[in-house]
């Protein structure tokens, strides 16, 4: 378990038409997380006015199951902020947790390092996980054409293919094979005639809104790159992202592997999609977790336990034109082995 007093934020993503809405009305309908708050780009995304109970402000909307909306109005701290504060002042119901919606044709690293990167948001929101919605009928060409949905594959927690009954056998399996080999480590949910759980938003990582302890294995999945031998369904904007895992086998000294990830990523960030990893640190009786997006490490996460019996360091890599071999010697020149006291 992740002990934190900090929201836990789901972020939400896919393609234009793959099915985000459908996937929000679940959540603003299901009693079981009526203390959400959902995060939208415009009301008209969803339709909330049968529902409307008031408005506590211009951009924040309660509806009748307890649920807060919220739009972005194009600042996304500033809607994060009010939020957090309205719910201070008693002006909205608390809620437990989170969920932004990103737009279909949005890169979501930019979105995830900005949950750590301002401090008005770092001090009150932790990222909880990334979903991604995939149209099972269209996916495959939306892959094909536009490198964001590439990324948003590739970065998720979690892949929902949406539209899974309309879909011909034969190229949702093609669908599927292509999203393990760009993400292997995502568990993935067919969604059948639009039967969408809400419960699939959320508890994919580290911060749970009920402190339950989390699956920090599922949430690495570092065994899943190591076993994943891709095939040929690829696309042109495919072959751009690279996985691979960095090991040590000895403990580090977490002041040299923490300089050496800040240099990285200052180096390479542009480049590096998101990095999860758990650091075996002498001294320590259970491991950090590690979490990277681009330019930022978030704070790191002390685990009171390891989550099996591998206590090496791991670092699972999501890159973009960005091989192991120009990422292992820089973290391995700044890690001399610490022998166990």
């Amino acid at each position: 378990m992740v002990a934190t007093t900090l929201t836990p934020v789901t972020v939400l993503t896919g393609f234009l038409g793959s099915g985000k809405t459908t996937l929000l009305n679940a959540v603003l309908h299901d009693p079981r997380y009526a203390d959400t708050a959902v995060i939208v780009n415009e009301f008209g995304d969803i339709p909330i006015d049968h529902t409307l109970v008031r408005r506590a402000s211009e951009d924040v909307v309660v509806l009748s199951g307890g649920c807060i909306c919220c739009r972005v109005a194009g600042d996304l701290v500033q809607a994060l902020r009010d939020l957090h504060f309205k719910r201070a002042a008693n002006q909205v119901p608390a809620f437990r947790r989170a969920v932004i919606e990103t737009t279909g044709l949005a890169d979501p690293a930019p979105l995830l390092a900005t949950l750590v990167e301002m401090p008005l948001v770092a001090a009150r929101y932790a990222l909880a996980g990334v979903v991604t919605t995939v149209d099972g009928v269209h996916g495959g060409r939306s892959l094909d054409q536009h490198p964001e949905a590439v990324k948003q594959v590739a970065v998720a927690d979690r892949l929902v293919v949406t539209k899974a009954d309309l879909a011909p056998a034969a190229s949702l399996e093609a669908l599927e094979r292509r999203l393990a080999a760009l993400n292997p480590a995502a568990a993935r949910i067919r969604a059948v005639r639009g039967q969408l759980d809400a419960a699939w938003l959320f508890d994919t990582g580290l911060h749970r809104h009920d402190g339950s302890r989390a699956d920090v294995a599922g949430w690495l999945g570092a065994g899943a790159w190591r076993s994943f031998a891709p095939d040929s369904v690829r696309g042109p904007h495919d072959e751009r992202i690279r996985s691979f895992t960095w090991t040590r086998e000895d403990p580090v000294a977490w002041e040299a592997l923490e300089n050496a990830l800040e240099t990285l990523l200052e180096l390479r960030g542009e480049r590096i999609l998101r990095v999860k990893g758990l650091v075996h640190v002498a001294g320590e009786p259970g491991p950090i977790a590690v979490h990277a997006v681009q330019h930022t490490l978030y704070p790191p996460a002390r685990l009171a336990e390891w989550p099996d019996n591998d206590h090496r360091t791991r670092l699972v890599f999501i890159t973009r034109d960005l091989e192991r071999d120009a990422v292992a010697p820089m973290l391995d020149s700044f890690t001399p082995h610490t022998p166990e006291s």
